[in-house]
């Protein structure tokens, strides 16, 4: 949502224009998608609803939040400090040599952050979805004017993602070419086989409207209603830059960018499509940029892959938790190897359909870790988790912080979102600490 290409700024959204052969642009997605090399770089983007120190269930006025973002912009961050279409925040790491790195870089912008939202009476929350606020535009501009024209066509849940939910994202190297744990096709693979459990284990979105959804995940059960198109993956059943180069061509397209007015809104056309009519015109290779920039998979190569479901988490720091975990089992050889072979089993539950539209992926959001079988895959995951990081180079308070969890939600086969539930017969708003 919020990587805008940087070619997208009033007057020049659609040059330069060098059009390009449908071959071409498959071409393009294959190379461009997948970078590979030792996995040594992991990022992290984190997403927060932002609310009233004093009472978090009112809402903030687009005023306030104008004047906050306006005084954010004189904050000196490493991080890329971002504003979602609903007035969500989002700060985006850049690329680490290290998970200590990449936590400490964050944390300090993150501190920054808040010092200023409090002088403006202000916070931050970590919740995948706005317990309480239906969703509100904060931002209007063509691209979320189209975004939101798009989704609309598939019902309310288009909305709702891009005005009340927040994510943790972390991204890691593609991998080696060669096969092995560290390897392309298999970091690929176990993304996909990895992500239920993320998804269970960090299930944080049970409310809307302050009442129970019967999901633990809701912002989970969004990305599925929008969409295969628009939110699901490709098929697995051949090589990721195949898979993702037809995935792309044959997405529909959200939008075709115009320098000045409104942007045109297509039904039912594909890419692969447009580039072969050149109607209203023909595709360019920054279209093809922008085209990937809007479809949201819950794994989206990037150069990079970035693991999408991950919901926002609790507490100043609950998204080190994620961050951690995920980054030991990609990037330590060991840890990845024992998780692979505890996830692998999981895909028969996914009848070899795309995530998220299939079975498993839909237990997860739904159940949570109270599914057995996510729930013992968890476990082991944790733990293999626990004894790599250490050999990253992790802190005691890291690790510390993934064994608290562990012992805390994991073991008992529970995630935040059950803690939200136990406290919707009391005062909620009370009860959220930022």
């Amino acid at each position: 949502m919020s990587d805008t290409p940087s070619d997208c700024t009033p007057g020049n959204c659609t040059k330069p224009r060098t059009s390009l052969p449908e071959a071409e642009l498959e071409a393009l997605v294959r190379g461009i998608c997948f970078k590979t090399g030792p996995p040594r770089r992991i990022g992290v983007e984190v997403e927060w609803l932002v609310h009233e120190l004093s009472s978090p269930r009112l809402p903030v006025t687009p005023e306030r939040l104008a004047a906050a973002y306006a005084a954010l912009r004189t904050v000196p961050l490493k991080s890329a400090l971002t504003v979602e279409p609903g007035g969500q925040l989002e700060l985006s790491s850049q690329p680490a040599d290290s998970l200590m790195e990449c936590i400490g870089t964050v944390s300090a912008d993150l501190a920054a952050v808040r010092a200023a939202l409090a002088e403006h009476g202000l916070g931050l929350v970590g919740i995948g979805h706005d317990p309480w606020h239906p969703p509100r535009r904060y931002l209007h501009e063509p691209r979320y004017d189209a975004l939101e024209t798009c989704l609309d066509r598939t019902g309310p849940a288009g909305r709702a993602m891009m005005c009340t939910s927040a994510s943790v994202q972390v991204c890691v190297d593609a991998g080696h070419e060669e096969p092995g744990p560290l390897g392309l096709g298999r970091r690929w693979s176990f993304a996909h086989q990895l992500g239920p459990v993320l998804v269970a284990a960090f299930a944080n979105s049970p409310l809307a409207g302050s009442e129970p959804t019967g999901w633990l995940s809701t912002r989970q059960l969004l990305w599925t209603e929008i969409g295969e198109g628009r939110a699901g993956g490709p098929s697995l059943d051949t090589d990721p830059r195949t898979a993702w180069a037809r995935h792309v061509l044959d997405a529909p397209v959200m939008c075709i960018r115009r320098d000045s007015g409104p942007w045109d809104v297509p039904e039912g056309l594909t890419f692969r499509e447009w580039a072969r009519s050149g109607v209203p015109r023909q595709p360019t290779r920054e279209d093809l940029d922008y085209h990937v920039s809007t479809l949201f998979p819950p794994v989206r190569p990037r150069g990079h892959l970035e693991l999408r479901m991950i919901d926002a988490q609790p507490g100043e720091d609950g998204w080190i938790v994620p961050l951690a975990v995920t980054t030991a089992l990609f990037d330590d050889p060991e840890a990845a190897e024992t998780a692979y072979r505890v996830v692998k089993p999981l895909a028969e539950r996914t009848l070899a359909l795309p995530a998220p539209h299939n079975p498993l992926w839909i237990d997860a959001a739904r159940h949570g870790l109270a599914d057995p079988e996510l729930h013992e895959a968890a476990i082991a995951c944790f733990e293999a988790a626990l004894e790599a990081l250490p050999r990253l180079g992790a802190t005691p308070e890291v690790t510390d912080a993934v064994e608290t969890y562990l012992h805390r939600y994991v073991i008992r086969g529970r995630c935040p979102a059950d803690d939200l539930l136990d406290r919707t017969h009391g005062s909620l708003g009370k009860e959220i600490r930022t």
